[in-house]
């Protein structure tokens, strides 16, 4: 299944870390796209939602950031938006 990333990151300090960390991990930018990514899973959604938020948390704390909002689809699957929680460093699922 095709995955699809928009990541919203505020005052990151090193863009190419980031993105050399997302592209090892199988995710390359959509062109003209900008923080847009899109990949291929072949494992479980629950599998592939932890997997993605990890990559996306490693690739921030790599290349140093303030804020991060993220949301994905896999597949026809649109996820939940995620927001990342600097007191817990860990993102956590956001809430309207």
């Amino acid at each position: 299944m095709q995955v699809i990333l928009v990541v919203e990151v505020e005052n990151l300090s090193d863009k190419a870390v980031f993105e050399k960390h997302l592209k090892k991990e199988g995710f390359t930018p959509v062109v003209h796209e900008p923080f847009t990514y899109e990949g291929d899973t072949t494992t479980h959604l629950f599998s592939t939602r932890a997997f993605i938020l990890e990559v996306v948390e490693k690739g921030l704390k790599k290349s140093g950031f303030f804020t991060c909002k993220l949301i994905f689809q896999v597949g026809q699957n649109p996820m939940e938006a995620y927001v990342y929680d600097t007191l817990q460093e860990c993102f956590i699922e956001a809430k309207i």
